[in-house]
Order: C-alpha cells, then structure tokens, then sequence
C-alpha cells in the first residue's frame, strides 16, 4: 500500500507541474494551448537522451525546461497573428506533428520501439540503498514548490497584473500602449518550460518512453485538472489535480464492484466517470472548485 500510494504522489505531482503551465497560459493569460502533450514529449525525450549520453540528471532536467521553453517561441509567435480559435487548431496540430517526428526518427529516438533503459532519478543521481520512487517524489515535491512559488511571484507582480488584463480586454492594453505579444510570448515560454520539466520526470520515472505515451488524452486530462480546481486560481491547479487524480484512481476500484467489466471497457468506464465529474461540477460549482475570486481581490489566490 505505501509503494501504491508513493506511485500516486508521483503522478500527482507531475500532472501538477503541467497543471501549473497550463493554468498561467490560459487561467491568467487566455492562451489556449491543446497542444501540452507535444511540450511534454520534448521534455521526456531531451533529458532521457541526454542523461542516457552521460550528462548529470539535474541539467538533463533543465535541459528539458529549456527546449520545451524553446520550442514554444516560434509556436507563441503565431499567437501574435491568429485569432485564438485557430491558435488552439495549430496547437493541436504541433502536438501530433511532434508525435511523428519522435515517431519517424528512429536513429534519434527510436522510433516506435521507443527508448527503453532510461536511468532512474536514483540510478542517475548514484543513490544506493534507497527506495526509487521515493526520492523521485521527493525531488517532484521540491519541484513543485518551486513552480507554485515562481507561479505565485509572476501572478501577484506588475507582470501578473498586464498577463490578467490581456485576458480580460487585450484591446484595452493596446488602447493604454503596451504591447500584448511580448507578454503572451513570455508566459508560453514558461508554461511550456514547467511542462517539460514535467517530461522530464516522467521519463526518469518509468525509465521507458514511446511515442504512444504522448497522445490528446494527456491534454485532455490537465485541461480538466484546471478546470476542477479553477481557472486563474493558483492553488486552484493543485487542488484540481488532487481531484482529478483520485477520480482516475478511485474508479480503478469500479472493477471490484463490476468484474465482469473488461480491460478496454474499464478504461472506458473510468474516462465516463471523470466526465460525469466535470459535467457536475459545470453544473453546481463554473468557477470551478475554488470559485471566482471575491471582489476587489487579486486573481491569483
């Protein structure tokens, strides 16, 4: 039962750094990015191969922020020129565009038959003698700290302010001479960051990584992580992945009172289960778990 919990910590926590990406995007910024998953990918296969080729875990996992960051600048600067219904196409199009790539370019990443062999955080760090997968939690919850407090900075500063009121009237900044894209192209950049490092993660921790891993649904997941907690609410994106992350592993427990119930149709059983969650809470709770913020107040709480 500890390794069980243990294991659901680690996933929480790593569906919380990329709730934490996608909350500053579109909770405080209004970009709409179904494209998560391609930056997630980046991350996992950057520091997998680099770790693999004798670089230290730690730049392999900065590495991994730094080229998710990267690769979302050319794809932030179509912001600047597309209406934001079109941008949310184009994202999702970016995310199997990279599905391919690390699918077709087999010398790099293997291709189909993925990378197996990759070193745990233990194995990577030299750590003898220590539970793996609680050492990965504990550096996750290091991460995670440090991503909730960079969010918490960003949203409460001059910086959070201008992101908040693109949101809401993006014309209005313009009207006051301030220049929107400079800001969009920033928080893209590092909401795409957290999300790789989240990659990064990931891969150290099933040490084995294949294109089929990184598909829409992950996207679809964190979306709803942000929606359960409250967009453009900070300790909304934990509280929603909290949430999310026991509704997934709660029906798990459906199969004792359905054994009848197949491997295909239990997946299918707890993906509906999760829906009828959103669905109700759409229906009793729009703000999501947290609520608007109150009048007068910050968004960010």
């Amino acid at each position: 039962m500890e390794s069980y919990l243990v294991a659901v910590a680690v996933v929480t926590a790593i569906y919380m750094l990329m709730t934490f990406g996608l909350n500053l995007q579109y909770g405080f910024t209004g970009l709409i990015n179904f494209g998560l998953v391609g930056f997630f990918a980046i991350g996992a296969y950057t520091s997998a191969l680099l770790v693999m080729a004798g670089w230290p875990l730690l730049l392999g996992f900065a590495a991994a922020a730094l080229l998710a960051a990267l690769a979302a600048w050319p794809v932030a600067l179509l912001s600047l020129r597309l209406r934001i219904e079109y941008f949310a196409i184009v994202m999702l199009g970016f995310s199997e565009t990279v599905r391919l790539v690390i699918t077709n370019e087999r010398a790099l990443t293997g291709g189909v038959q993925g990378i197996p062999g990759i070193p745990s955080v233990a194995q990577a760090l030299g750590v003898e003698g220590v539970d793996g997968n609680l050492l990965t939690l504990i550096l996750l919850v290091v991460a995670v700290i440090l991503v909730l407090a960079v969010n918490w900075r960003l949203v409460h500063s001059p910086f959070g302010r201008m992101i908040q009121a693109i949101r809401d009237d993006e014309e209005a900044v313009r009207s006051l001479g301030k220049h929107p894209g400079r800001f969009k192209v920033t928080v893209f950049m590092v909401g795409s960051a957290f999300t790789g490092l989240a990659g990064a993660f990931y891969a150290h921790y099933v040490t084995f990584v294949t294109p089929e891993q990184f598909v829409p649904l992950l996207t679809f997941y964190v979306w709803v992580a942000m929606i359960f907690g409250g967009a453009g609410r900070v300790g909304g994106a934990a509280i929603g992945t909290i949430v999310l992350i026991g509704f997934l592993e709660g029906s798990r427990f459906l199969r004792d009172a359905l054994p009848g119930v197949s491997e295909v149709e239990m997946a299918s059983l707890r993906l509906g289960v999760v829906g009828v969650a959103l669905m109700l809470l759409m229906r009793f709770r729009p703000d999501g778990i947290l609520g608007a913020p109150s009048a007068g107040t910050k968004k960010g709480g």
